[in-house]
């Protein structure tokens, strides 16, 4: 639903001045188009679940991805980030991108990839645009990836008059934007929880039916906000990170349990009883796959006593079940790095901070935090004090956002001086 002007937000507006200044510099005409905002994303379980076949749980966040575009008449499309000018304009002709994984670093794999999944899916782009880009999302934790893709994608859609009712397709057209074109193995996590997100609402999706259920949070006492914590540190991508590691570690042992025990995923041991034959059988030989087991079995566990504590409005014991997570995603799936640790240990010091771990594909960028609303300028103050002095790298890089619960995708008209 295209949203009237007077409906944005502070960071709303920002964006759209870096925006159409940038539109002033580059020439392009994006003058009286449209704006499509997509969010961050916080999962709040199970992390690392979407790829091993879990139920997951998340938010939308509200840091997001702004792209400013319109139909420039041609079948070339004309791009330009706010973020990353040194790249200058990505110009390209429709279903003319370079091959797959042939792209170096830039995030100009984006647009290419996006153009050439939907060539190749079947979809017809006649139509070129202008389009400029801002964002605010931390690079790594909170799925600025995802975000720009589903972005990028609705909008080639939309230029195109190409309408895909089925949101699940566009959740799978985003993830091989990520797996085929620019070799990214991320699960569909990421996409879900922004493409369905919706305002102060949880959502909780089961891969067993594809189904999207939307919780809201239960009557609470407590006043509390989501609170992403940034390392400052710079992610290379997933295809270049542990996830990958660990993602095949975890495809590993499901394809040596597979005949024996009768799963197709790790998901699948969700009783005591196989959980225990099946670490029985492996321990002595591959611990490490055991301990990734050990993670999945417990997350799941615990995932349903947070979906309750949601419900009841228990945000407390939501934010001690994600400290556990923490721990486990640290010592059993052994997926964090130091900086995000660094984030924990200090989040742990301060009074109102009811629980913290890593965030995203791990290694590093940025760690999160359930918070008291009254405790989040205190937990800024000791991340602010404690985390330059351990990490002096990256002294100047580091930022704290506390954050609300967002829809994922929202539209505006765009005139010349919003």
């Amino acid at each position: 639903m295209v949203q009237p002007l007077d409906k944005m937000t502070e960071q709303d507006k920002i964006a759209i001045e870096k925006i159409i200044y940038a539109a002033g510099k580059t020439g392009l005409n994006v003058e009286s188009g449209k704006i499509r905002r997509t969010s961050s994303r916080f999962c709040l379980g199970v992390e690392h679940g979407d790829y091993n076949g879990t139920e997951l749980f998340g938010v939308g966040t509200d840091r997001f991805i702004w792209m400013a575009y319109k139909p420039n008449g041609t079948n070339k499309n004309r791009f330009f980030s706010v973020n990353f000018p040194e790249d200058g304009i990505i110009e390209f002709e429709t279903g003319k991108t370079p091959d797959p994984l042939s792209v170096p670093d830039s995030w100009a794999r984006f647009p290419y990839g996006v153009d050439h999944i939907l060539h190749r899916e079947g979809y017809n782009l006649t139509s070129g645009m202008d389009a400029i880009l801002y964002g605010n999302i931390p690079g790594g934790g909170m799925s600025r990836s995802a975000s720009l893709s589903l972005n990028l994608i609705l909008t080639m859609l939309e230029i195109n008059q190409i309408e895909i009712d089925d949101k699940h397709h566009i959740v799978d057209l985003a993830q091989m934007v990520e797996n085929d074109y620019i070799g990214s193995p991320c699960g569909i996590l990421d996409q879900t929880m922004i493409l369905f997100a919706k305002e102060g609402m949880g959502t909780h999706y089961n891969p067993a039916d594809r189904s999207i259920k939307y919780i809201p949070l239960g009557d609470s006492d407590v006043n509390f906000r989501i609170v992403s914590l940034d390392t400052g540190t710079v992610r290379p991508g997933l295809e270049k990170s542990t996830y990958k590691i660990r993602r095949e570690e975890c495809d590993q042992l499901t394809a040596m349990a597979k005949d024996e025990f009768g799963i197709s995923c790790l998901a699948d041991a969700k009783t005591k009883e196989l959980f225990s034959k099946i670490i029985a059988k492996f321990k002595n030989y591959h611990p490490d796959l055991c301990d990734r087991l050990d993670y999945i079995f417990n997350a799941q566990q615990r995932f349903y006593k947070m979906i309750d504590a949601w419900k009841n409005g228990d945000i407390i014991s939501v934010g001690e079940i994600f400290r556990k997570d923490g721990r486990q995603l640290r010592d059993k799936y052994k997926i964090s790095g130091p900086e995000l640790e660094t984030m924990c240990d200090i989040a742990r010091t301060v009074r109102g901070v009811f629980g913290e771990r890593m965030l995203g594909g791990g290694d590093k960028g940025a760690a999160g935090a359930l918070v008291r609303a009254d405790a989040v300028e205190k937990l800024k103050f000791a991340v602010e004090t404690a985390y330059p002095r351990s990490h002096p790298d990256f002294a100047d890089k580091f930022a704290v956002h506390s954050c609300k619960i967002v829809d994922g995708v929202k539209e505006w008209k765009m005139g010349s001086n919003p």
